[in-house]
């Protein structure tokens, strides 16, 4: 346990320079701190997914790179970054037996042998994750802390998304960004919007799928969430219109200040500039328009929770680079940096 978040592990940090803006977090006690960094280091579902393996390394990578990169001062706006920010640690989530992927390691097959045979196995093990992350963003929910998460498949957004409502008492809003829709019907990575809508935990007329890849889902999957009443924002629209980001922001909350979360899914950037992910994008954002969502996520009264999801590192390029766990970094500090106008207002 870290801080009093249950079924967390203490973070693991490289030697984090002085004069970084990581090595102000408090590693020991929450008090006084405004936003909640949490690890998911899990990628089951996307192993159920036949997905690449790798995400399991996304929140050590994340601090590996937060450790040397990015000072506490923000230089476009010329102000200091006036949040602090609490290191819940690391879920401990139940891993399936496999041999370790660290950093330097090569990506996993796609799919091992017999997958179906341990599918059963691997889904029990996902709901008891899930339900420990669940335990644990409530935590840091009802310590009045803001919950900054990092994975990891992105399943663990349904878990970590069904606390904030939870919380709220009532179906939240938010904006998934991410070339998928994720309302498969079997557990997985791609599993967690329908799973949100249908446990009643996300209200679909304010779900904003934002920069939806072009020849990635279903037709039977755009009809059954449209039907819902969700939005869908193409990447083609989201690339070519900037009122586009409005659009989502606006849809989310019907009021000023209704409980809603941002989900960035770093597939949504193109794999020219992260490669790094769990599935690669061809055509997706570029890093200046995923500044701005995360920054606009920062601002938002109501967006109660942020997460970064899918760094894979074994898969950039090379893994020992840390490439895209630099952008997931940037990601990160322009929401905390635009976190901090909302704190001060």
């Amino acid at each position: 346990m870290s801080g009093h978040i249950p079924h967390t592990v203490a973070p693991n940090w490289p030697e984090r320079r002085e004069d970084r803006f990581a090595s102000s977090f408090s590693l020991d006690s929450p008090d006084g701190c405004a936003i909640a960094l949490l690890g998911l280091p899990d990628d089951t579902g996307v192993r159920l997914n036949r997905g690449r393996l790798g995400a399991a390394g996304g929140p050590r990578a994340f601090r590996a790179a937060l450790a040397a990169f990015g000072v506490g001062y923000d230089a476009h706006e010329q102000r200091d970054i006036g949040v602090r920010v609490f290191d819940a640690g690391d879920v401990d989530v139940v891993l399936p037996p496999r041999p370790h992927i660290g950093l330097d390691d090569s990506p996993a097959p796609a799919a091992e042998v017999d997958l179906e045979s341990q599918r059963d196995d691997l889904e029990e093990r996902l709901r008891e994750t899930h339900r420990r992350v669940t335990e644990a963003v409530g935590a840091i929910h009802s310590m009045g802390m803001l919950p900054v998460c990092i994975g990891g498949g992105h399943d663990l957004t349904f878990a970590s998304v069904r606390a904030l409502a939870q919380h709220a008492g009532a179906p939240v809003g938010g904006i998934n960004v991410d070339p998928h829709l994720d309302v498969r019907e079997q557990p997985g990575s791609g599993m967690g919007y329908r799973a949100l809508i249908e446990g009643g935990h996300v209200d679909a007329e304010r779900l904003v799928q934002y920069s939806t890849g072009r020849y990635v889902n279903t037709r039977a999957h755009h009809e059954w969430l449209s039907a819902k009443g969700a939005a869908i924002i193409s990447v083609d629209k989201a690339l070519e219109h900037t009122a586009a980001l409005n659009v989502a922001f606006d849809r989310i909350s019907r009021g000023a200040t209704e409980p809603a979360f941002v989900s960035f899914d770093l597939d949504a950037i193109d794999g020219a500039q992260a490669p790094g992910v769990s599935a690669v994008c061809p055509m997706g954002l570029n890093v200046g328009h995923a500044l701005r969502i995360a920054e606009r996520a920062g601002r938002h009264p109501s967006v109660r929770h942020f997460d970064i999801m899918e760094l894979c590192p074994p898969n950039d390029e090379p893994p020992s680079a840390g490439r895209t766990a630099r952008v997931a970094a940037m990601l990160f500090l322009s929401f905390v940096s635009a976190y901090s106008e909302r704190a001060s207002s």
